[in-house]
């Protein structure tokens, strides 16, 4: 790990939702070039603290400082891929307006894309392998298409931070190999990637660092630590502990 000031600091961080904590007393750090793979079973707080990150749930406790600044103030540096079934898929455009769609914080409401911006979608197809079907209705595409055009999309931001919800979930394993390779290029090109899963296997082949998530950050290493028994049966349980030490 970097000595270096990490580009997102969560530090005590507590969410509650409904009447309940649905994150509690949460530490985390992700430095450039990091991708850190945030595992944990159903119902961890997984997905919500990537939300605490974004600014998109108030904070019940801590606070959260992206280079420096609060999630409100960071969204130009940040990039978030939603879980496939967040997005709209049945609205009425083409794989290149979804991901141009990515870029309406530096465009603005209501005005058009300029140069800058269509050399950017180009480049984000080219890097999920996208760019031949740019003008296919995003309607049409398989659920491994569709979860190449949501990474496009944050990709097309230029963003510091990529935060990444699930992304190997229900995709065929071309796109999982797609991404991984992708994934580890970001990093090793000085992004920071922030990727919960449920794929240990993946995490294990392609993370720099782990953590495992119950409500708290139960233990944080290197990807070694999916095959230490102990620590996996304190975040999941006993059954997925000696699966993964199996």
């Amino acid at each position: 790990m970097s000595n270096a000031e990490p580009l997102l600091r969560a530090r005590d961080v507590s969410v509650v939702l409904g009447g309940r904590p649905a994150v509690q007393d949460t530490h985390l750090t992700v430095h450039r070039g990091d991708l850190l793979g945030l595992l944990g079973p159903n119902g961890a707080g997984k997905t919500t603290l990537l939300r605490a990150v974004l600014g998109l749930v108030p904070l019940a406790g801590g606070d959260v400082l992206i280079d420096g600044l609060p999630p409100g103030r960071a969204r130009h540096l940040v990039g978030y891929v939603p879980q496939r079934h967040e997005f709209a898929w049945d609205f009425p455009i083409d794989i290149a307006g979804a991901v141009l769609s990515g870029r309406t914080r530096s465009i603005g409401w209501l005005r058009r894309a300029g140069r800058a911006d269509r050399a950017a979608v180009e480049e984000a197809l080219e890097l999920v392998g996208l760019a031949d079907l740019r003008r296919r209705p995003i309607g049409e595409l398989s659920g491994g298409q569709r979860q190449r055009v949501l990474v496009a999309r944050a990709l097309a931001s230029n963003p510091q931070l990529l935060l990444l919800d699930e992304p190997f979930t229900g995709v065929d394993v071309p796109t999982q190999e797609l991404l991984n390779d992708l994934f580890a290029r970001l990093a090793a090109d000085g992004r920071s990637l922030l990727m919960t899963t449920h794929d240990l296997a993946a995490a294990a082949r392609t993370c720099t660092r782990v953590a495992l998530l119950n409500r708290t950050v139960v233990a944080e290493g290197g990807p070694e630590l999916l095959a230490d028994p102990e620590q996996m049966l304190r975040a999941f349980g006993l059954d997925t502990a000696i699966g993964a030490a199996a």
